[in-house]
């Protein structure tokens, strides 16, 4: 991987020039480099994927896996210059099909899904986790491998998230924000 040149601020204009094997985000304008996932992560990935896709098929919602730029803050009349965040989530699903274009979505997904790595466990739990809340994500999910469990966050009446419920390893987790949609864990933490 060929590293982007060093500046000072980065914008979404700077990753468009960028190799799209290179799993790069730009929060506030500073770059974080993001590890090449597990083979692990990625079959959870797929199989919670999977289980989206076909709740949604036929629906105005979709799931998008990783790798799919997300500009959390930016608007439609937005140059690439002066958008400074856009992040890499390992699940994303939206509902406005306004807010798809050939580059990723433009502002927050509906529902993020996040699987922790070694690499990014803190960046998922904290750094991402407030940026998701600001941008308005209506529920946000980490996943954790290690543990085979979700923690479920949605954002309480003043917008901050608060953790909603902990599923475990045979647990049937409820996605709040796609009514009758549920995820079976058992599938997604087979071995």
């Amino acid at each position: 991987m060929v590293l982007p040149e060093k500046q000072a601020r980065y914008t979404f204009a700077d990753s468009l020039s960028w190799t799209e094997d290179e799993h790069i985000e730009i929060i506030h304008g500073e770059l974080f480099m993001m590890a090449t996932p597990s083979s692990r992560h990625q079959e959870i990935s797929m199989a919670i994927s999977a289980q989206l896709y076909n709740f949604l098929e036929g629906k105005s919602c979709k799931v998008y896996p990783a790798p799919f730029s997300v500009c959390l803050f930016a608007q439609d009349k937005d140059n690439p210059e002066n958008i400074d965040t856009i992040v890499e989530p390992d699940i994303s699903v939206v509902c406005d099909k306004n807010k798809i274009d050939n580059h990723g979505c433009k502002g927050a997904p509906d529902f993020i899904i996040e699987i922790l790595s070694p690499s990014t466990r803190r960046h998922d739990r904290l750094v991402k986790l407030n940026l998701y809340q600001q941008a308005g994500v209506r529920e946000y999910w980490i996943v954790d491998p290690e543990y085979n469990s979700v923690q479920v966050f949605l954002p309480d009446t003043s917008g901050f998230f608060r953790i909603h419920e902990d599923y475990g390893q045979e647990d049937i987790a409820r996605v709040n924000v796609l009514e009758g949609c549920f995820i079976d864990l058992g599938r997604v933490f087979a071995e």
